[in-house]
């Protein structure tokens, strides 16, 4: 990958759904990682339009004899909803959790992190004593892109009868295509991808990560459940002691952004109160205004089957020109169109993605913690 190659980077608390965007303005999409040629384009308005201009042809209207013993046709007494009810699927909370970089290209195979370590020791001073010198060290980081791909085909035929009960057959499934290729890169996101001797990894098990630590044990038990306003209070201040302590008071909660990754299973017990009516999430919001709350089904179960939370600074403010991202989702191409071909009764889209998962820049950033 060239250096400084970074298209766009969007922090996890900006992250948003595309909204609003004007067809006009599609060569602009390659800074968010969505790469569709021109070329590509017109293929496709030509094939659209040539299933358009069969979709919605009508029969004439036959004229008909009936007699006053018919009964009305049930398909007349319809009346049909405006709209579809799309089948839901999990939300992809990766960028939440580590937002998303675009960065390199559909055909890179690595990216690559420069870390660099500044050493010297000073001695005392004396007037014909050797002077000690200071130098720095370098170690690079790298993580493997993997790619992925998901097409569609559009049959004359069925075009034609799914535009009659309204339904866009190629929007649809260019629709479905995108979505699988989203929940993939989500999936690579949390877990990574195991491909032989690659290197991608996710949120969950990078190995630049510091291993779990069980909570403290309550009167009733561990988990969050059976805990009480003081015990759940007690393992978010053990946390961010934690986070202070192991980042040599680099991260001050009063001064630094904070993300808590709570499991799905386990975020709504932060609603407990105390004796006086205060919720654990508004002791946090009067006590530690800068840590955000992000629930993630994927922390359900994640360490032996024990619900997970993480504790983790955002961005650290140091001499460092990466950025000072804690973690990055690396994504070279978010969505590629690869070609269109026109077939004589059909024609069939290629599209594709491409991820290197998650990099822990700084895993002294991060605290996780298990059997909430």
């Amino acid at each position: 990958m060239r250096a400084n190659d970074v298209k766009s980077y969007i922090a996890a608390k900006d992250c948003r759904h595309l909204q609003n965007f004007n067809v006009s303005e599609y060569e602009s999409l390659p800074m968010i990682g969505i790469n569709i040629n021109k070329s590509h384009v017109k293929q496709m308005m030509a094939g659209k339009k040539a299933m358009d201009a069969m979709a919605f042809s009508m029969d004439a209207v036959q004229p008909t004899v009936t007699t006053a013993s018919v009964a009305t046709p049930v398909q007349f007494l319809q009346n049909w909803l405006p709209g579809l009810v799309y089948v839901a699927t999990a939300p992809r909370k990766i960028d939440d959790l580590a937002g998303i970089m675009i960065s390199g290209n559909w055909e890179d195979e690595q990216i690559v992190q420069s870390i660099l370590e500044r050493v010297g020791t000073s001695l005392p001073y004396g007037d014909y004593s050797n002077v000690p010198l200071s130098s720095w060290n370098t170690n690079f980081n790298y993580r493997t892109v993997v790619r992925f791909e998901e097409g569609m085909k559009v049959g004359i035929l069925e075009a034609a009868r799914a535009a009659r009960m309204l339904v866009d057959d190629s929007g649809a499934k260019r629709e479905a295509a995108a979505l699988a290729l989203d929940i993939q890169r989500n999936n690579v996101g949390f877990v990574g991808f195991n491909s032989g001797n690659n290197n991608t990894y996710g949120f969950l098990n990078d190995p630049a990560l510091g291993s779990y630590v069980q909570v403290a044990a309550g009167v009733a038990g561990r988990t969050w459940a059976v805990k009480t306003f003081l015990e759940i209070q007690l393992d978010i201040v053990t946390a961010i002691q934690a986070l202070r302590t192991q980042s040599q008071d680099l991260i001050d909660p009063e001064s630094v952004d904070l993300t808590l990754a709570v499991a799905t299973d386990s975020v709504d017990y932060l609603s407990k109160t105390s004796d006086f009516g205060i919720s654990v999430r508004a002791w946090m919001t009067a006590a530690y205004p800068r840590i955000r709350v992000v629930s993630a089904p994927q922390l359900n179960d994640a360490n032996a089957g024990d619900n997970v939370f993480y504790l983790y600074a955002d961005r650290i403010q140091d001499q460092s020109t990466d950025g000072g991202a804690t973690m990055i989702q690396v994504v070279p191409t978010k969505f590629m169109m690869l070609g269109v071909q026109q077939l004589a009764k059909s024609y069939e889209e290629d599209y594709s993605m491409a991820t290197a998962g998650i990099m822990v820049k700084r895993p002294w950033a991060v605290v996780r913690y298990f059997n909430i």
